[in-house]
């Protein structure tokens, strides 16, 4: 009687071994009717707006205005972001002048005409001992840039908070306006002549939690808000070049932890600077860096050494891929025939250092197999929320009942918010997969094909 169990259990056990082969479940059916689609990860450099490597360039007061064959170069470089850095030297004691004004609208109007976007930061002068302006004045000079900002508002990616002390680097003051005072004044005024789409950067965490007056890292609820928590991120000029950054981090692991957790809604970016009390950053400590303060811009010109290095040790380029966002198709479970109604069904990856920061109109595309017309239906994706480390389910009915019957390519376009920007396909997201990327449309093919009865 044992020996006949013995082998009925050894029997159930070999016949379970053979079913299985010792694998992993495996996924389950597709739904008849349904295609499932799994997409390729591209590994090309992508320019995307808003996100990437950055050239830095400065103008003095009433200087030139951006050079448009240089912007027309950018497009090699897989550049689609510029600091403007505008120095007021000559407006320490009053108000700006027609002419500086008439600089930084026309610069709005070239990167514009470009295709690029820009981080402002405004200065009184580039030197340690130099003198900057009265709070004042730099409100008035705030005042007076207003309405550049609104009417332009769809080619400034973030401000830097600037304007205080040398570079606007708010430290070296020769007016008394390095204090939580005088800083949060400036950022309350900047908050309120910047349209609330723009995201403005304090030079450090701790300078951020004394203005507001709390040092708990924002969720959800504030995050994808308009308030002035949710409005204001971080810069960081000294990245990977001492233990504290140039004095970036007071409790350095605290706040290290803080911006993490802070830098899912709000943009962190900057500039590398001489290392001073630590080994010149390899990859790894670059990547884990990256990763962790989730960094979505880098200046290009500036230090060059430590990029050089970067270069040398064949990093360079994955950073180039993975600063800021970087999202990606990953699966797709479509029906092939419907009436009425279209299920979209998708997973994607976000395979860069940080999320998407502005708001953007998604839609999913159906372009005619006969006639090649297309008609466009908005999605209520958040593009947002496809944050690094996460697969984002991406799940809609559409109403397709007002469709003519027949055949349909599906694309996403993930757009531009400004009308000004629409139908720009440089201003359009790209996602990282082979054989999706429409040039002429901006669009991202879905590669399925719907039947509409």
């Amino acid at each position: 009687m044992i020996k006949s169990i013995v082998i009925g259990l050894l029997f159930l056990s070999l016949n379970w071994n053979c079913q299985s082969g010792g694998d992993a479940p495996e996924d389950p059916p597709v739904e008849t009717g349904v295609k499932q689609i799994d997409y390729q990860i591209s590994q090309q450099v992508i320019t995307n707006p808003e996100r990437g490597f950055m050239h830095t360039w400065t103008v003095f007061s009433e200087g030139n205005e951006v050079d448009s064959n240089a912007l027309q170069n950018l497009k090699s470089q897989n550049v689609s972001l510029i600091l403007r850095l505008y120095y007021l030297e000559q407006f320490k004691d009053g108000p700006l002048s027609a002419a500086q004004l008439d600089l930084i609208r026309n610069d709005m109007g070239h990167f514009r005409d470009a295709g690029v976007k820009c981080v402002i930061r405004f200065a009184y002068t580039n030197d340690q001992n130099g003198t900057d302006a009265p709070l004042d004045i730099m409100e008035g000079h705030l005042e007076q840039l207003g309405p550049i900002f609104s009417d332009n508002a769809d080619v400034i990616a973030f401000v830097q908070a600037g304007f205080i002390g040398a570079w606007g680097e708010w430290y070296y003051s020769s007016n008394g306006l390095a204090t939580t005072e005088n800083r949060k004044a400036l950022v309350e005024k900047m908050l309120e002549v910047f349209p609330e789409s723009i995201k403005i950067q304090v030079r450090t965490p701790l300078y951020k939690q004394e203005i507001f007056g709390y040092n708990t890292a924002i969720g959800s609820d504030i995050g994808y808000g308009t308030t002035a928590r949710a409005r204001v991120g971080f810069h960081n000029d000294c990245f990977l070049a001492s233990t504290t950054d140039y004095g970036t981090y007071q409790d350095i692991e605290a706040e290290k932890e803080y911006i993490s957790k802070e830098a899912l809604y709000v943009p962190t970016g900057g500039e590398t600077c001489p290392p001073v009390d630590i080994p010149m950053a390899d990859c790894q400590t670059a990547e884990t860096e990256m990763e962790l303060l989730k960094w979505t811009y880098l200046n290009l010109d500036y230090y060059g050494p430590v990029l050089d290095g970067w270069r040398n040790a064949n990093c360079f380029e994955d950073f180039q891929r993975r600063l800021g966002y970087r999202l990606a198709l990953k699966q797709a479970k479509l029906k092939e025939e419907v009436s009425g109604s279209f299920d979209l069904n998708l997973t994607m990856d976000n395979l860069g250092f940080a999320p998407v920061y502005s708001e953007k109109n998604a839609s999913l595309v159906f372009q005619s197999k006969t006639d090649g017309s297309i008609i466009k239906k908005a999605l209520g994706l958040d593009i947002r929320k496809i944050v690094p480390n996460t697969t984002f389910e991406l799940l809609e009915t559409i109403d397709v009942s007002d469709v003519p019957a027949g055949d349909y390519d599906l694309l996403l376009e993930i757009a531009d918010s400004h009308e000004t920007l629409q139908g720009r396909p440089e201003y359009n997201i790209r996602l990282a997969n082979n054989s999706v990327w429409e040039t002429e449309t901006g669009y991202n093919k879905l590669n399925h094909t719907v039947t509409i009865k």
